[in-house]
């Protein structure tokens, strides 16, 4: 279940409407479960919210209530959100991006991500999220990633902490596919990767990632995210601030060669 405060409106939004129509319709739930071949918690869970109103429920009811489409309709809104609602603001200015500097301790960006590493991070989320969402999300994060070679104006810069290449994410073959994609995308000329090694800028490095971003109307933006909430700062002391950082973390980080070769020793050691 997807923990988005819109998306569980939208649920309940829809299974009330379901019970409406079926109630203006004077058609019971019994009569619903038998049509649905569904168990009656089941339809009632759905009418409630707290469960999505699947695809045969609207089609059934429709039908049964001659809603003429309109309960069909609803299936639009119940799609699964391609990223988490406290990251979707993040996510539009991402499009229009000229530069983004990135530092992220612990994981492997987003953007540098293989399917199966995103695949294993984006399962084990906690509260745990239906299939859908997964492939929704999974889907999204790969289409993201297109933008280092598709917008080659751009300039995609990253900070990684040799923490982050050691998580065994996905276990240890997915970990070692997941370090030789790293060093692909490091061959483009647009996107450099640098590895922060232990030790090093401890007194800023352990204080969480940090993602800094300029749009075409050369705007400039710092973004932190934690498991459960994420913040977004505009031009101003705390954007200053986390810019100050992120030059600190770079400055201390291997150049792009060593780092290239750091990561290919940690890919042996796995």
């Amino acid at each position: 279940m997807t923990t988005s405060m819109e998306t569980n409106l939208a649920w309940r939004y829809c299974g009330n409407q379901i019970k409406m129509w079926r109630e203006q319709a004077s058609v019971t739930r019994e009569a619903l479960v038998k049509e649905t071949g569904y168990g009656y918690e089941y339809v009632k869970s759905m009418e409630t919210g707290r469960r999505k109103p699947t695809m045969r429920l609207l089609q059934t009811a429709d039908q049964m209530c001659g809603a003429g489409g309109k309960l069909i309709a609803a299936q639009e809104f119940l799609k699964p959100e391609a990223h988490p609602q406290r990251a979707q603001e993040y996510m539009a200015l991402e499009k229009d991006a000229i530069a983004i500097n990135s530092y992220q301790p612990l994981l492997i960006p987003g953007m540098l991500q293989t399917e199966e590493y995103a695949r294993a991070l984006i399962g084990e989320s906690i509260p745990l999220l239906d299939e859908e969402t997964i492939e929704e999300r999974v889907a999204s994060r790969l289409k993201r990633q297109r933008m280092l070679t598709e917008r080659q104006t751009v300039m995609f810069n990253y900070v990684l902490h040799e923490a982050s290449l050691r998580m065994m994410v996905g276990g240890r073959e997915a970990m070692r596919r997941q370090l030789a994609q790293i060093l692909e995308f490091g061959k483009l000329r647009n996107v450099t990767i640098k590895v922060l090694p232990y030790g090093r800028a401890f007194s800023v490095a352990l204080n969480g990632g940090v993602t800094l971003l300029e749009t075409t109307d050369l705007e400039h933006y710092a973004y932190v995210e934690g498991p459960e909430t994420s913040a977004l700062y505009a031009d101003g002391d705390k954007a200053s601030v986390l810019a100050r950082v992120h030059d600190m973390i770079r400055t201390h980080a291997l150049s792009p060669e060593e780092s290239a070769e750091f990561i290919r020793k940690v890919a042996e050691e796995l």
